[in-house]
């Protein structure tokens, strides 16, 4: 059995209505889900309404939501706080205590891997703040995916369709999105996991460019379903889920109270699902299934 957990940033289950980019848009399954509607997906996925609050006062933020899908520790919680941007020293020492990546290696879960690519110009200039993943996957002491391996099929950028790397220079080429959702599905059958995330949601939304919105939310469940259609999800779990909510309701810039959509596919999809409620359960929900499937072929 493997997973794959595909994490977008700054998306939340909102109402329908002119604010919400998803009303009306045309081909966004699976992504289209409302409050107080209900869910319906692609392929018989399992939608959990998922709270992004974690019991603190306050709209949920990047960095602790991030940090606690990563760790299944409630950082907010611990913090007493919602933490923007990135992880400070107390969450980066629970990422390097409690990553997914360190638990399933310690469980003897591999190979494991992170399907996103880095540029050159991280590893030259090494930013003074890092995301969350970055310290996740460092934790475990694992590779990051190179701008070679992308042109090597071997990676996807964040931006999948590399519009942004080639914008800053990087000699690779465009992807559609079903290319992208081939490359992705490839990287999938090859790891017992694998984590792939997508951050433009969150910064349109932050920008409330409706036109930008439904071209971005368009393309992405377009390669979301390509990517489905192509993994085997008879021995395959794919977890979707976000940090906050955001791009669903464009008539402010702030990040929103909603729940986020955590949505469940294939392998072991209903034991998976019972497990979630926050996303302190995300990790958790993954290192049980990967170590019970392990146990039972022993």
């Amino acid at each position: 059995m493997s997973v794959l957990l595909f994490f977008i940033d700054g998306l939340g289950i909102g109402s329908r209505g002119l604010q919400n980019p998803l009303d009306g848009l045309d081909d966004a399954e699976p992504l289209a889900i409302f409050r107080d509607e209900q869910p319906q997906t692609i392929l018989d996925g399992i939608v959990i309404p998922t709270n992004a609050c974690l019991g603190i006062e306050g709209r949920p933020q990047s960095a602790s939501g991030q940090t606690t899908i990563l760790t299944g520790i409630n950082a907010p919680v611990l913090l007493g706080y919602h933490k923007q941007g990135f992880p400070n020293s107390a969450m980066l020492e629970i990422l390097r205590e409690h990553s997914i990546f360190l638990q399933l290696k310690r469980a003897g879960i591999e190979p494991i891997t992170f399907a996103n690519t880095y540029t050159q110009k991280f590893f030259d200039e090494r930013p003074r703040w890092v995301s969350a993943t970055t310290a996740a996957v460092e934790a475990a002491g694992l590779s990051f995916r190179t701008v070679s391996d992308l042109r090597a099929g071997k990676a996807v950028y964040q931006d999948f369709t590399n519009a942004m790397l080639i914008e800053r220079g990087e000699d690779v080429s465009p992807r559609t999105a079903d290319e992208a959702a081939t490359v992705l599905s490839g990287i999938v059958n090859e790891n017992r996991f694998t984590l792939y995330e997508y951050f433009i949601t969150d910064k349109i939304g932050h920008a409330q460019d409706m036109n930008a919105a439904r071209l971005v939310l368009r393309n992405l469940a377009k390669l979301i379903r390509h990517m489905l259609a192509e993994i085997d999800l008879r021995r395959t779990s794919v977890i979707l889920t976000s940090d906050h909510g955001n791009i669903e309701d464009l008539s402010s810039r702030n990040h929103t109270l909603n729940a986020v959509p955590t949505i469940v596919w294939g392998a072991d999809k209903e034991r998976i699902a019972k497990r979630i409620e926050t996303l302190a359960d995300i990790t958790p929900a993954i290192v049980e299934a990967l170590t019970a499937k392990a146990a039972a072929y022993t």
